[in-house]
């Protein structure tokens, strides 16, 4: 079972990964994806659960499309509020939010596995 910080580093992992393969999601350091990887923590524990029950009748009558969006726009957010986390566009934002979602699966079920 991982711990907050065996998460933690497996987030912060998984956000460089990102900048590295996504042209136009940037992180200025190596200090911003660790703060990056916190806000991010904390807005889908506390802020997304509420958004998804209150989205829940356009999520269904969408099959999960406003999730998925809701997701986006959560990602896009936290980069106005950490100094140095850039996304360029709301594509970019999309795309980065599969890649990050698929990569960071990856790597929890790597460090599970172990």
């Amino acid at each position: 079972m991982l711990n907050i910080i065996g998460k933690l580093l497996i987030n912060i992992v998984a956000l460089l990964v990102v900048e590295y393969i996504i042209p136009g999601f940037e992180l200025a350091d190596t200090s911003t994806a660790i703060v990056t990887a916190i806000i991010i923590g904390v807005v889908n524990t506390f802020i997304r659960p509420v958004l998804q029950i209150i989205a829940l009748p356009i999520s269904i009558a969408t099959l999960g499309i406003s999730a998925f969006l809701l997701n986006v726009l959560l990602l896009w957010g936290v980069s106005y509020f950490v100094p140095g986390f850039t996304i360029d566009s709301f594509l970019t934002a999309a795309i980065a939010s599969i890649v990050l979602s698929l990569v960071s699966a990856f790597l929890h079920k790597l460090a599970k596995d172990r």
